[in-house]
């Protein structure tokens, strides 16, 4: 499965989004579900499903999907 299909998956689970959310769009604090303390639900399930560590730099700048894919990828993780 493709990164970005992962990602989004964890991104649906993690902040109980439904089918129909522009997940690849979507920024922080666009819907209700992705406050601070989603945030936080979100970056664990993300370093679980990864198996990597972010840094407290990239934590507060994960504003986005296509951010987070962006640091996944500095980490090593792969398509």
């Amino acid at each position: 499965m493709a990164l970005s299909d992962r990602l989004r998956a964890v991104f649906v689970e993690s902040l109980g989004l439904s089918d129909d959310v522009d997940v690849e769009n979507l920024k922080y604090r666009d819907i209700d579900e992705w406050d601070s303390v989603g945030h936080m639900a979100l970056v664990a399930a993300i370093e679980d499903e990864f198996d990597v560590e972010f840094e407290t730099d990239q934590v507060i700048d994960m504003s986005s999907f296509k951010v987070a894919v962006d640091q996944l990828r500095g980490l090593g993780a792969e398509d």
